[in-house]
């Protein structure tokens, strides 16, 4: 009975409407709302110095205030009309559908919740490398990079190729996107690690059962201002572009790879005619990269236990499994999809939402 598809949905959301009560109660949301509120309404507030900081702040925490009000309230208001309308069919069916779009809502006001570290707003650098298992994860990183750009295309994120090495047989050998959007970097900073597939090799002509390993890693876009970088610590190399573009790119040594020497952190560009674009490219990610480097080198004098992970077994985040059954299972969360082709088809929200939650508790 629809009724009871209805309660039982209502039921399936109440951990997600908690999870977004509790953090707003235990982050203070709303005490900081009516600080900045009562900040912003001072007859003198227009001479503050920091008056533009705390308008923007007020106007992001508003509208974050807008859509927790807007959740946690219809969330009510439908159980009170459940309630109410029990035995009339059409009203139940109206309820039905305006619970479809509460749904999506919930989902979406619980991620921005989550999503409250400094650079999570970020845009994003994103990398696959191809590990050990040669065409077989060369060909795995080129799927798990499509799982990638559907996920953008999906989330409405614009993505640019910065660079994209194609393997001799099938796949390739690494790729690098650049994805800009709302919290890019926040909805794709728990991707970064190893993936694991296991399938019936397309490439064994005996048909036998392979495993494959390909890394990614996620990077937040920085500032300049944020990293210093002495010149006279890189070296740059020019080379010829190996992937599509067209013949310009094919013929001139328009490609970029800058080595920051003391760290060993590489960045290469090829996705411009430009050299200099390409340089200016490589350059911005090779800054992210960096700067991220030294942030886990400082979380790592405070964990001594953090080992640096190889592209093999032991160290995958997340296994896809097509066959001898259908799984996609998330190591860490434990959050499983048994449709890997939707996974694969950039249907990852719900292991994102999984981390996320697990990640901030």
């Amino acid at each position: 009975m629809l009724i009871d598809d209805i309660k039982q949905k209502l039921k399936d959301l109440t951990p997600a409407i908690e999870t977004i009560k509790q953090f707003w109660s235990n982050n203070k949301c709303e005490q900081r709302f009516a600080e900045l509120e009562k900040q912003s309404q001072q007859e003198d507030f227009w001479q503050h110095p920091q008056q533009a900081e705390i308008s923007k702040e007020l106007q992001a925490v508003r509208t974050q205030r807008d859509e927790y009000l807007h959740v946690v309230n219809t969330f009510a208001e439908t159980q009170e009309l459940v309630e109410l309308f029990s035995e009339d069919e059409q009203e139940l069916k109206n309820i039905s559908n305006d619970l479809a779009q509460l749904e999506r809502a919930i989902a979406r006001v619980k991620i921005n919740l989550l999503l409250n570290k400094e650079s999570d707003s970020s845009n994003c650098f994103l990398s696959v490398n191809a590990g050990a298992g040669g065409t077989e994860s060369q060909d795995w990183a080129s799927m798990i990079l499509r799982m990638y750009l559907r996920f953008c295309e999906r989330n409405n994120f614009k993505v640019s190729i910065l660079d994209h090495q194609a393997a001799d047989e099938a796949g390739i050998k690494s790729a690098t996107l650049f994805i800009k959007g709302k919290n890019a970097y926040g909805l794709l900073k728990g991707e970064h690690g190893v993936h694991r597939l296991v399938r019936i090799s397309p490439f064994d002509s005996n048909k036998r059962r392979h495993t494959s390993f390909c890394a990614v890693t996620a990077t937040p876009e920085v500032a300049e201002l944020e990293t210093t970088i002495d010149p006279s610590d890189l070296r740059i190399d020019t080379y010829r572009a190996s992937g599509a573009g067209g013949q310009h790119v094919n013929k001139t040594d328009s490609a970029v790879r800058i080595t920051h020497i003391p760290t060993g952190t590489v960045a290469q560009c090829q996705s411009e005619r430009s050299q200099l674009q390409n340089k200016t490219n490589a350059m911005k990610m090779l800054q992210a990269k960096v700067a991220q480097k030294l942030k886990d080198e400082q979380e790592a004098k405070r964990s001594a236990n953090i080992v640096k992970k190889k592209i093999e077994w032991g160290s995958q985040i997340r296994s896809y499994v097509l066959h001898p059954y259908k799984m996609v299972k998330d190591h860490r969360t434990s959050h499983e999809s048994p449709q890997p082709d939707l996974v694969l088809d950039g249907t990852l929200m719900p292991f994102i939402e999984s981390y996320l939650t697990m990640s901030d508790s």
